[in-house]
């Protein structure tokens, strides 16, 4: 886990610092982590050995993510993938996650730590990486096994996150109602449907979703809600879908390096999820209306707040989303 800290002085600093090789590493499967519609709202740069991971406010959606809460879990997640690929090369990361005054945009900055060879499991999700996708289409009944689960509930706990995995109809029923909810305040939104429109991009753009990636229509049946994306057709299959396995990840606070956290943490929890062989898709509509966010915090009695539900089970993986290359998103020293 990246050290956070609220100070903006101090910043760790080693003799031997990253390479520009040790960069394009990094941003190479930074870039593969998921984000709002595909936006990618994110920037990499190497100064004075260090690799920084910025934001990019041109790429936050103003109707979706008002508060910048959507490009912090971005970019928290393409952190988590940042440091795996440092430690698959043997420079682990030290670094710290912290706001620094006229900064905004800075969300880590990273310097190595003492080499070492990678762990089993870093191997494992760095190999994963490239495979982790979000999958929009329907999920098979086949349960997740136990084992799988405390795996989850391991990876998302290594990252100071809390994971709450919700079993049973009645429990699955009260967070689906508080998501489709939600999902109904956002559907009234003009706006909010122009901007799903806007970001669903046809070949050969390198974001937003393609329409052969857009999954079925929403449909009410639906168990959770689904975005319409451009392309997407009526489910073929008219048998009701099984209860999936939803999860509620967390963080402690709501702070802006909390949820970069909780980023990092989600990041981790789908690749440990694609290292298993399951699939998964994220549903945030109960997170980007606050009084749904609320009732959901409520509904699980956490004192911290949900940071993203995620549908978990057994699924065809789905079409890959495009991705700007590794050039295009380094900012230049």
């Amino acid at each position: 886990m990246v050290r956070i800290s609220p100070a903006a002085d101090a910043a760790p600093t080693a003799p031997d610092g990253y390479r520009a090789e040790d960069l394009a590493a990094a941003v190479a499967a930074a870039v593969r982590a998921p984000s709002q519609h595909n936006t990618q709202p994110w920037r990499f740069r190497l100064s004075g050995g260090a690799i920084e991971i910025r934001s990019d406010p041109a790429r936050r959606l103003p109707i979706a993510d008002p508060t910048g809460w959507a490009v912090r879990i971005a970019c928290g997640a393409a952190l988590g993938n940042a440091r795996l690929a440092l430690a698959g090369r043997g420079r682990p990361a030290d670094g710290v996650i912290r706001p620094v005054p006229g900064e905004a945009d800075l969300v880590a900055r990273l310097v190595p730590g003492p080499p070492r060879p990678p762990t089993r499991t870093e191997l494992a999700l760095l190999a994963a990486v490239p495979r982790r996708r979000s999958t929009r289409g329907r999920f098979s009944a086949q349960p997740v096994p136990a084992s799988i689960r405390a795996r989850m509930l391991d990876a998302v706990r290594s990252e100071g996150g809390w994971l709450d995995l919700i079993v049973g109809t009645p429990a699955v029923t009260a967070v689906a109602e508080i998501a489709h909810s939600a999902d109904r305040v956002l559907r009234r939104n003009d706006e909010y449907r122009a901007e799903i429109e806007a970001w669903t991009r046809p070949a050969p753009s390198f974001d937003g979703v393609p329409p052969e990636a857009a999954g079925p229509k929403a449909d009410p049946t639906d168990i959770l809600p689904r975005r319409d994306f451009r392309g997407a057709v009526p489910d073929r299959d008219a048998t009701p879908e099984p209860e999936p396995l939803v999860a509620v990840l967390g963080s402690p606070a709501d702070t802006a390096t909390e949820q970069i956290a909780a980023g990092q943490a989600l990041q981790k929890l789908l690749l440990t999820i694609t290292d298993a062989g399951l699939a998964a898709s994220m549903v945030s509509q109960p997170i980007e209306v606050p009084a749904a966010r609320e009732q959901l915090r409520l509904a699980l009695g956490r004192s911290g707040p949900p940071q993203m539900v995620v549908r978990i089970g057994y699924a065809d993986p789905g079409a890959t989303t495009p991705r700007r290359t590794v050039e295009s998103v380094i900012i230049p020293a």
